[in-house]
């Protein structure tokens, strides 16, 4: 394997995370102290490494009332003392947000390493505080017409029927998901298969919340939440913590981690602009890849799988076209053709997506940086995407007009050649 690493790139050494899952006796603390430590020992790293940390956190404040300084509270019995601890919220980007943010602290040459931490626990007896975590992912102050203008861009003069407990982002996804089918001709069957896909992989995977097998027909018929949206193409909600340790070229040599590091070709942390609701190539998603692209030097041809960010399986459909990994319209399609499966042409959410490794808000995209870096060492066992080198992640949160408030996406590259 090379061992050629490059001076201008932060690399990712050590990841870590636990199984995401409901465990109503477990804390935030317990969560991060596992998330750490497995990514300390997986870069061979220790807490006098670390430089500074980024806590990744969405709704502790809201379900537990730690309504402050989190990150310290979680971080600071690890034995992280005297260094900067920074709380990092952007609604289900704020992992890939606490990423970024270490990325740039290093990038800065403010210290040679850093780490991304997220944690959240969204098993609670508070419904009512976990709905209201939800119904803040947009602006609380203007709902009304935020929700007229998703009707209007679905074209929906009421809303459908809907059944049971769900997030109000269910009913947004399904907004979205019925102005794709109205452009496009995307259907509920090619929906039913990214989600049986998806399912299929985390058999595959023993961090997943949920662990098998839904048949298309299956997917199909459950139960309904957000026409056309079915239980099994949404993610649940989630308990878990993941991290990821990045650092300078020199420090990975250091750590001796040649080989199994993982450089970070491009991170574009993006919010939306006022546009065409019906222009989806303007989409905030499509143009921070535009941009990732061409600060790589890469081109969605050079990618080798995706993680992208499927809270339902049409944001998995959406943010493949938006990635440019299939093109506009064709989402669906090309889940029916197989081309988004393990072995397909495009391998996405091989790690089972937010519908099966669940969905924990300030984990998820730390979780989703802790596979595509798995897969880039070769060290994903029975879900390995043969020949992978490089990969692409995208990582979406809250709502603004018609599109997410925030949105992450990164570029890694494997180190060995």
């Amino acid at each position: 394997m090379s061992k050629i690493m490059r001076e201008d790139r932060i690399y990712i050494v050590g990841v870590g995370m636990t199984r995401f899952g409901h465990y109503p006796d477990r804390s935030i603390k317990s969560m991060a102290a596992e998330s750490v430590t497995a990514a300390l020992a997986d870069a061979g790293a220790t807490t006098d490494d670390i430089g500074a940390l980024f806590f990744s956190n969405s709704g502790q404040d809201i379900i537990e009332g730690q309504s402050a300084t989190a990150g310290q509270m979680a971080l600071r019995p690890l034995g992280f003392e005297n260094i900067p601890i920074v709380n990092t919220e952007n609604a289900c980007a704020s992992g890939t947000t606490a990423l970024y943010l270490a990325w740039s602290h290093v990038k800065a040459g403010l210290s040679d390493a850093a780490m991304a931490v997220g944690v959240e626990k969204l098993s609670t007896d508070h419904v009512e505080r976990r709905n209201a975590l939800f119904e803040g992912g947009m602006d609380v102050h203007d709902r009304e017409s935020v929700i007229a203008g998703l009707k209007k861009l679905a074209g929906d003069e009421e809303l459908p029927e809907v059944d049971g407990d769900r997030s109000i982002f269910m009913d947004i996804y399904g907004f979205w998901t019925r102005a794709h089918m109205r452009d496009f001709g995307t259907t509920q069957r090619q929906l039913a298969e990214i989600s049986s896909k998806n399912h299929k992989h985390s058999t595959l995977n023993p961090l997943c919340h949920f662990q098998r097998e839904f048949s298309v027909e299956e997917v199909l018929l459950a139960r309904p939440l957000s026409f056309p949206l079915t239980v099994p193409m949404c993610s649940p909600y989630s308990d878990g913590g993941a991290a990821a340790l990045v650092c300078t070229a020199e420090k990975a040599r250091q750590l001796k981690a040649e080989g199994r590091a993982v450089s970070i070709a491009a991170l574009e942390l993006a919010s939306g602009r006022d546009r065409d609701p019906g222009d989806w190539d303007l989409h905030l998603t499509k143009l921070a890849a535009d941009r990732a692209y061409q600060k790589a030097a890469m081109a969605p041809s050079d990618m080798h799988l995706a993680e992208v960010h499927d809270a339902t399986a049409f944001g998995e459909l959406l943010n493949s076209e938006n990635l440019g990994l299939v093109a506009r319209g064709q989402g669906g399609p090309a889940a029916e053709r197989g081309e988004t499966r393990l072995g397909g042409r495009i391998p996405i959410n091989v790690s089972g997506g937010l519908q099966s490794r669940g969905h924990p808000i300030g984990a998820t995209g730390l979780a989703q940086t802790y596979e595509l870096v798995t897969q880039l060492r070769g060290e994903a066992g029975g879900r390995q995407v043969a020949g992978a080198r490089r990969a692409i992640l995208e990582n979406g949160g809250g709502l603004y007009g018609v599109e997410e408030a925030a949105a992450l996406v990164g570029i890694f590259e494997s180190d060995a050649s």
